[in-house]
């Protein structure tokens, strides 16, 4: 019998990738970006973010999310897992709107990077925050078990899309490519094969609500359960907290329901206020908690990285159960 040893999230903005001394990339992008209307944030926001958009405090905020990493990846490391189960979202990576499944296993024998100038549609910072140099890596997927899940997932009621193929110019999205380079990677262990599971956090009409990610996870802890392997499995969720707005409100509530293993609060979280934007990644974390139920959660950091005064950046937090 499997067994769900460890679960870990993460956040995987390009703040974690790139150094403060880059972010005004970052800034410049909040400037322009048709997602919102960055004046009218301006006029609304608190005038005290100021003091939060100095060099110093950028340069605590970026080492405080580099221990809180190093951290998550010594635990990993100490688990030795022999597969995880890594839930992400895509962003115009593989899936677009002409077919935008909710919930989505990827079954083929590896998972591929691709350079940096081969992206397609997806956005220039999601690159950025993915690939550490313009190379193309290829790592180990574990078919077996992503098959295994396929077909418990539907025999409980999940209608799950599959796939098992990627774009070719683009790889697997920036999601499992943050956890490849930046939690999966390193001398202390062994690469360890990974089953990509996505959720549509991103892009509506079809987000699934936080209840029924859930509910996803306590299905997903039940399939792993029920695979006749003795292999050690680690649940990974990847993305969030708020973006490109930080809504420290809604991140607290999340934080609150996980540490105090409470589905009911989790599902209570405001939808109109999830669906902005990319805090709808907030939903991984949801599906990772329902997987991990039966372990003790511990908040390693929370780290509101503003990086301008109308409030934008990105919220970030990094988790584990035990």
């Amino acid at each position: 019998m499997a067994e769900i040893v460890l679960g870990i999230a993460t956040s995987h903005s390009p703040q974690l990738r790139i150094a403060p001394a880059q972010w005004h990339l970052l800034i410049e992008k909040d400037h322009k970006d048709p997602r919102f209307d960055y004046q009218q944030l301006l006029r609304h926001a608190n005038p005290a973010l100021g003091k939060e958009l100095t060099e110093d405090v950028f340069q605590k905020k970026y080492q405080a999310c580099q221990n809180a990493l190093a951290a998550l990846k010594e635990k990993l490391a100490a688990a030795r897992p022999d597969v995880a189960i890594v839930i992400g979202d895509d962003q115009h990576e593989q899936f677009f709107e002409e077919n935008m499944p909710m919930f989505s296993i990827y079954y083929n024998e590896t998972v591929e990077q691709k350079v940096r100038a081969a992206h397609g549609r997806a956005s220039w910072w999601n690159v950025a925050a993915a690939h550490p140099d313009e190379v193309q890596k290829v790592s180990p997927a574990h078919p077996e078990l992503a098959r295994h899940l396929i077909k418990a997932l539907i025999a409980k009621g999940f209608d799950i899309a599959t796939s098992n193929k990627l774009r070719s110019q683009i790889g697997v999205g920036h999601a499992y490519t943050f956890v490849i380079n930046h939690i999966l990677a390193g001398d202390s262990m062994p690469i360890v094969p990974m089953v990509p599971l996505s959720i549509n956090a991103f892009f509506p009409p079809n987000q699934p609500l936080p209840g029924r990610c859930y509910d996803l996870g306590k299905a997903l802890a039940e399939a792993v359960k029920s695979w006749r392997s003795d292999k050690k499995v680690a649940i990974i969720a990847s993305g969030g907290l708020s973006h490109f707005i930080i809504d420290e409100e809604i991140d607290r509530m999340c934080l609150a329901g996980l540490l105090q293993q409470d589905p009911e609060k989790l599902a209570r979280l405001p939808v109109e206020r999830l669906m902005v934007l990319g805090t709808g990644e907030i939903l991984n974390w949801v599906a990772a908690a329902g997987a991990v139920a039966q372990l003790r959660p511990t908040l390693l950091d929370y780290v509101p990285c503003y990086r301008t005064p109308a409030g934008t950046g990105c919220a970030m937090g990094f988790m584990q159960w035990s």
